[in-house]
């Protein structure tokens, strides 16, 4: 990986601003509060569903004053295969490492049993493996690390970043099990300046939970 592109060094990089990332937190303040209001009583799925989708729409809300500009502030553009093969194969590894740990966090619990449940593993992987990875990516590795590298650079982005994507599951223990792969997505957006290696990462590892759960639990 030593001798790959390195897009930090292009003129068109573009840092993501301060205002940007308040303006995601307004939008997600007050989708959420509208939301609530109307899922209540909804199932686990529909809520997961619709908390994501409020997500992704407060990350374009909050990047749509920047248009082009906040591509490459997002970290959004082609990568080398190596990395996202190594980023691949370093989740797995990883996944597999913290498993024996025996933590079982309330979250993973219930994630488990939705995708245990008849007919719902096409929805289950739609929302946890590939939505889920989307957003949190877009979030964390996308519109935090670029601001706080165009404030403070690459390596306090990389660490912010990782911490706060951690700190996201609030569980201690589901916070423990997912900073090691924090770390490691956020060394693979600093190493390449692209969501694509992390965000490919991030959906092996979610969908080979998902499957994972729903044929090979007990």
């Amino acid at each position: 990986m030593a001798s790959e592109y390195k897009p930090l060094m292009e003129k068109d990089y573009r840092p993501i601003p301060g205002w940007a990332l308040l303006l995601f937190l307004f939008a997600l303040a007050v989708l959420c509060f509208v939301g609530v209001h109307f899922l209540a009583s909804g199932a686990v799925l529909t809520i997961l569903a619709v908390f994501y989708g409020i997500g992704l729409c407060a990350v374009l809300v909050a990047v749509a004053p920047l248009g082009r500009a906040a591509l490459p502030g997002l970290g959004i553009r082609p990568a080398h295969w190596r990395p996202v093969v190594f980023g691949v194969i370093g989740t797995l590894a990883l996944s597999v490492g913290v498993s024996q740990l025996g933590l079982e966090p309330k979250a993973m619990k219930e994630a488990v049993e939705i995708a245990r449940q008849p007919g719902s593993l096409a929805t289950t992987f739609v929302i946890l493996a590939l939505l889920a990875p989307v957003v949190e990516e877009l979030v964390f590795r996308g519109l935090l690390y670029g601001w706080v590298a165009g404030r403070w650079g690459t390596i306090p982005a990389w660490l912010v970043s990782s911490v706060a994507f951690a700190l996201a599951h609030y569980e201690p223990a589901h916070i423990l099990l997912v900073l090691p792969l924090g770390v490691l997505f956020g060394y693979l957006r600093r190493r390449t300046d692209s969501l694509l290696p992390s965000l490919s990462a991030h959906i092996v590892n979610n969908g080979f939970a998902v499957l994972a759960a729903a044929y090979l639990g007990n």
